[in-house]
């Protein structure tokens, strides 16, 4: 489940460290709520039934930055949760990215979802309610259905915090399809988000969500980017 909302671009360039700086869609900067089931994680060669489960919440922006002359694009994630000890334990030390420890509740039936998150540190709350539709709202920024989700897979490549202070550990999700449907979304409560003193009121506004249902992935380790500026 992606949960996007358009953002003041002046605000979210404030939340986005060097050398990364907002993805700009109609002007708005484009942030949100990834909520994603792992299950029958393991490496490429371990039979599924010895694979883990586990339920995850990242916390992404939709970046650009200069590599090698070049513009590239992709997400930036400030913060990753996960209700699984060993994705905590392993998260920047054997896979990439800090993972921190949370709760999860999740009720859902063929067309209705309920999501909510409480980090154990304290830090992170995530609340969400939606049911399954046919459209994205009338006022996303997205035109199209089909232009949302070009947008979205595009950013397959996440770079988040990791153990070291001086780069951002890389990580990209590759998929065996993508599909995507909307999602009417009728309650989203979010800490990050909700945070006034870093989104003054005004700033931050939900665009739009989308679902994706039993999709076939990989997850690649890519290199690290420095914490300050490359060109």
């Amino acid at each position: 489940m992606l949960v996007n909302f358009r953002v003041d671009a002046d605000v979210l360039s404030r939340v986005c460290p060097p050398p990364f700086r907002p993805q700009t869609v109609d002007g708005f900067g484009i942030a949100g709520i990834c909520l994603i089931r792992l299950q029958h994680i393991r490496p490429k060669l371990v039979p599924a039934f010895l694979g883990l489960s586990s339920e995850n919440a990242a916390h992404r922006i939709a970046v650009e930055w200069d590599s090698s002359g070049c513009t590239q694009t992709g997400v930036y994630i400030p913060r990753r949760d996960t209700s699984s000890c060993l994705n905590a334990f392993a998260g920047g030390r054997i896979f990439p990215g800090i993972h921190n420890r949370a709760r999860f509740e999740v009720r859902e039936t063929k067309s209705e979802y309920h999501i909510s998150m409480d980090s154990m540190d304290g830090a992170a709350h995530v609340s969400i309610n939606g049911r399954t539709t046919d459209e994205l709202p009338g006022d996303s920024v997205f035109p199209t259905l089909a232009k949302c989700s070009q947008f979205f897979e595009a950013g397959s490549l996440g770079y988040s915090p990791g153990d070291s202070t001086t780069e951002f550990d890389g990580l990209e999700l590759r998929t065996a399809k993508w599909h995507v449907t909307p999602l009417c979304i009728t309650n989203v409560q979010s800490s990050f988000f909700d945070d006034r003193e870093v989104f003054p009121k005004g700033s931050v506004e939900f665009d739009n969500a989308l679902l994706m249902r039993g999709i076939d992935h990989e997850w690649h380790s890519r290199g690290a980017v420095c914490c300050h500026a490359v060109g």
